[in-house]
């Protein structure tokens, strides 16, 4: 089963890299706030070329909604980079070396041998190594670390989820509490209503005996169909299924959900219309409130 997962996650990871010069410490975050679409910001130091487009790809294997910013800090830890011996300049010394002391046998003289730190002091027998790692490498090591990073963004947002979840199946056991006292409240209101419209249709015939009686009670009938609430409070009842089925399967459901609220908001308007009774109009208003604060919570679900 598909959880339900929330748009508003966040995660930190550290790590390090191992490079010629020394290692190289990795500061990731990864933030994450409601969004329409897909939408990834990033802040990724220079050097790292390809990374970007690597990281969009796995972002959106695992995350279809939300607006999302990561950013990702390298510090060297080692400034200094290490020395290495230069193969080529140490046998250009070594001949030049072998050179002057031919020649000064040749004269008769003899020269006294040449130390290594002699050797070694001379300009390019000893330089640093390169300070930057292998890019492929350095590109495999980041991945990896990244990878870790949305683990933890994607559970953080399993989490909010969870919790967002349980918030709206209450915010729906209440609808579905309304909705039962709305049932209630319009069986108490179809006597009045009767009264009131046999009283209607009396004041009615006595002011104007000579208007067809027929006529006047297809007027009343049309009255009381449009105040007729059932369809309403029964589509309120189909809408709590949906949700909760929607809830139940999980996924990427946010969308979805966003289009029932304006569903479950449109019925609850026209309940409130159609009240004509203190009791349904106090329910109405309070579906209503119940609605919004709902549709509040869904605008985090993916």
């Amino acid at each position: 089963m598909q959880m339900v997962n929330s748009m508003t996650g966040f995660a930190t990871f550290g790590g390090e890299i191992m490079a010629p010069s020394g290692v190289i410490s990795a500061q990731w975050e990864l933030r994450g706030v409601n969004g329409r679409g897909l939408d990834t910001r990033f802040r990724l130091p220079e050097g790292t070329e390809g990374l970007e487009a690597a990281l969009r790809k796995r972002l959106a294997a695992r995350i279809q909604r939300g607006s999302l910013n990561l950013a990702l800090r390298l510090t060297r830890r080692d400034s200094a980079p290490p020395l290495r011996l230069n193969a080529e300049a140490l046998e250009a010394t070594l001949d030049m070396l072998a050179r002057a002391e031919a020649a000064a046998t040749a004269r008769g003289m003899v020269l006294r041998p040449a130390s290594a730190a002699e050797m070694l002091s001379q300009r390019g027998v000893v330089d640093s190594a390169p300070d930057t790692p292998d890019p492929a490498a350095m590109l495999e090591a980041l991945l990896a670390q990244a990878d870790r990073l949305i683990e933890e963004f994607c559970a953080s947002r399993q989490a909010e989820g969870a919790a967002l979840q349980r918030v709206l199946e209450g915010q729906i056991a209440q609808i579905e509490a309304l909705q039962a006292q709305a049932v209630q409240a319009a069986g108490a209101r179809r006597q009045d209503q009767a009264e009131a419209l046999a009283a209607a249709l009396a004041r009615l015939g006595e002011a104007a005996p000579q208007l067809d009686p027929g006529r006047l009670e297809q007027e009343l009938a049309l009255i009381a169909l449009r105040s007729d609430i059932t369809e309403e409070l029964d589509r309120l009842a189909a809408h709590c299924a949906a949700a909760r089925a929607l809830l139940a399967a999980g996924g990427t459901i946010g969308r979805k959900l966003d289009f029932l609220m304006q569903e479950f908001n449109r019925e609850a308007n026209t309940l409130c219309s159609k009240a004509q009774n203190g009791e349904l109009t106090r329910i109405g208003l309070d579906l209503k409130a119940v609605i919004d604060q709902m549709r509040e919570q869904v605008q985090n679900v993916e």
